[in-house]
């Protein structure tokens, strides 16, 4: 028998100062479906099938990676990622640029009840960088709030708005600098931003620490 979805569309304004621009977009989708399991994920090695017969390749986005539990990170997924990110049961995805999100992605959301935060960082290069400190805290509650796991964050090639909203979330996991800044370059690479580590260093966490954290917190890299 043909299964009924209904899906919904709608924006989500959060509520601000007078005269401030909207600062995240949301994309509900309420779907129906069979068996679908809400439980927290199972995490083991993905294995990329061998291209023979109708075997399915599974490619992850450039810039992959596990963040920690129920949270990943990566570049901007195209239709050749699609079966990749099925294996993740995702229920959201924070999309960290302006422009509108793509009709195929949309299309994927739609199709796996997926919802989307949108917020927009513009792209810009040094030494006219200027990361919203209001904007990656709004994105952080997202990510902290365990009811939107597992979740992807992504921006266009994932390092620079990706790397700087996971250091954000990496000093909230109490990471010394160090070890911040590690990890940012090890995704930026020959395109590290001395402006986004400096943005790190002095981002203000005191008004998140209130916030649960359900997932994990390496004591290798915390600070006391």
């Amino acid at each position: 028998m043909k299964e009924d979805t209904n899906t919904e569309l709608y924006q989500n304004q959060q509520q601000q100062q007078p005269g401030s621009q909207q600062m995240c977009r949301t994309i509900q989708v309420v779907a129906t479906v069979d068996h679908v399991d809400m439980s927290p994920p199972v995490f083991s090695p993905v294995m990329v099938a061998a291209n023979t017969g109708d075997d399915l390749n599974l490619i992850p986005p450039l810039n992959f990676a596990m963040v920690d539990n129920g949270i990943f990170r990566s570049g901007f997924p195209d239709s050749a990622n699609f079966s990749f990110l099925q294996t993740l049961n995702l229920r959201s995805i924070i999309y960290l640029c302006p422009e509108p999100y793509p009709e195929a992605n949309t299309e994927f959301l739609k199709s796996n009840g997926i919802r989307l935060f949108q917020f927009g960082i513009e792209g810009y290069k040094e030494p006219f960088v200027n990361i919203p400190e209001d904007t990656i805290r709004e994105a952080l509650k997202v990510v902290l709030d365990a009811r939107n796991h597992p979740v992807l964050i992504h921006c266009k090639r994932g390092k620079h708005r990706t790397g700087c909203l996971v250091g954000c979330l990496r000093k909230l996991q109490r990471w010394c600098l160090s070890s911040v800044f590690d990890e940012y370059q090890r995704f930026a690479a020959a395109k590290a931003r001395v402006s986004d580590q400096r943005f790190m260093e002095l981002f203000d966490v005191s008004s998140l620490k209130h916030l649960p954290m359900s997932f994990s917190c390496s004591k290798n890299n915390r600070v006391y």
